[in-house]
């Protein structure tokens, strides 16, 4: 027998195993398989915390759009509020930038660009940058000049300025005009507009006619993506720092991807180098001067890894789980080890959340042992 179809065989039956009969793998296909888990007093605390009654009037406290859980592939549970149902495309916020990260993943596979290129190299107006790299813009190590205050600090703001006023017509290139601080690579500082200058890098890695519809064709329908809109600056480039729209189930699959490493079925969509790269803590980051709960910087992805002289970001998650993170409480978190992904999108206008406290409610509720 050949051995692709001995391999197909092996995915589609079930194998006899030490602890029981062991499913094959489940993917969503034009939907998701379901298998919903019934109410118990752990999910109750579970929609207590994410479901409260709130100060509309105030836009104070907790405000959950979407609540999505996936166990080993399957929807276990999904709640909505509001106007947004299953078949909304949120606004994504800055989880647009591991969205970008994602696509990128796919370039890089594709051979289109490295990680240690001077990003001028792809995007000529970073030719007075010509020592910062993409991978140091991936880590948002660009040593650039920005300050990412929002609301709060409107006058300081770097990117009010680069989404709103003197720098909504090209943002990548109003980035650009900014001086140097640090050296690139030395410290973390966290930029939208580094992620807007990846976005217009891409353009250079790929060609500017195939650039319009890359995430499409590369990422989303491979994935079966359908609800994907990806809003662009004045100069056709993807606004990766924030306006990315997916529906929560269709976030669900970039996160069931990265959980298996990058592959979907039998193909390899993201080279496994790629994802651990995206899963790796930026070297010189100091985690001991991060305020309790802040996640750790990877490859534009957020980690629950503990470094020396610092606690786990999220005491109550696996040291593996890694997230996309956005402004007012949007999260796509992947624990790998426990086969489990929420999708939350969220409009928290204040500090009460927490992911920990999201993310202890979601395990008591719906994690279970991992089989061997």
């Amino acid at each position: 027998m050949p051995v692709s179809l001995l391999h197909r065989l092996a995915l589609l039956l079930v194998m006899a195993g030490g602890a029981g009969l062991v499913q094959a793998e489940s993917w969503p296909v034009a939907d998701w398989a379901l298998e919903p888990v019934p109410p118990s007093p752990a999910i109750a605390e579970l929609e207590a915390y994410a479901f409260p009654a709130r100060d509309e009037a105030n836009r104070t406290g907790v405000r959950t759009d979407a609540l999505l859980v996936v166990r080993d592939g399957r929807v276990v549970y999904e709640r909505y509020a509001g106007p947004t149902r299953a078949d909304t495309p949120h606004l994504t916020w800055s989880m647009s930038k591991s969205l970008l990260a994602t696509v990128l993943g796919v370039a890089y596979g594709q051979g289109h660009f490295r990680l240690d290129a001077p990003v001028a190299q792809y995007y000529p107006p970073f030719a007075r940058h010509p020592k910062i790299k993409v991978g140091h813009l991936l880590n948002w190590a660009s040593g650039l000049d920005w300050q990412e205050d929002y609301e709060y600090a409107p006058l300081q703001s770097s990117v009010l300025a680069m989404l709103y006023t003197r720098g909504r017509a090209d943002m990548a290139g109003f980035t650009a005009a900014h001086a140097a601080a640090a050296e690139p690579g030395a410290r973390f500082r966290y930029s939208s507009g580094d992620s807007n200058v990846l976005a217009a890098a891409l353009k250079g890695m790929v060609g500017a006619e195939t650039y319009a519809d890359y995430p499409w064709r590369a990422l989303f329908e491979p994935l079966g993506i359908t609800s994907a809109v990806w809003e662009t600056d004045a100069a056709g480039t993807f606004v990766a720092s924030s306006y990315a729209y997916l529906s929560a189930r269709d976030l669900a699959r970039i996160g069931l991807l990265m959980q298996r490493d990058g592959r979907w079925g039998e193909q390899q969509v993201l080279p496994q180098p790629w994802v651990a790269f995206n899963r790796t803590p930026l070297a010189t980051y100091q985690a001991q001067n991060a305020k309790a709960g802040d996640a750790v910087p990877g490859g534009h992805w957020w980690l629950n890894a503990e470094l020396p002289g610092a606690a786990r970001p999220w005491a109550d998650a696996p040291a593996d789980a890694f997230a996309a993170l956005g402004h007012w409480g949007q999260g796509l978190y992947v624990l790998p080890t426990e086969k489990l992904l929420i999708v939350r999108y969220a409009d928290d206008r204040d500090a009460s959340f927490e992911h920990n406290q999201l993310l202890k409610r979601v395990r008591a509720a719906f994690a279970r042992e991992v089989q061997p």
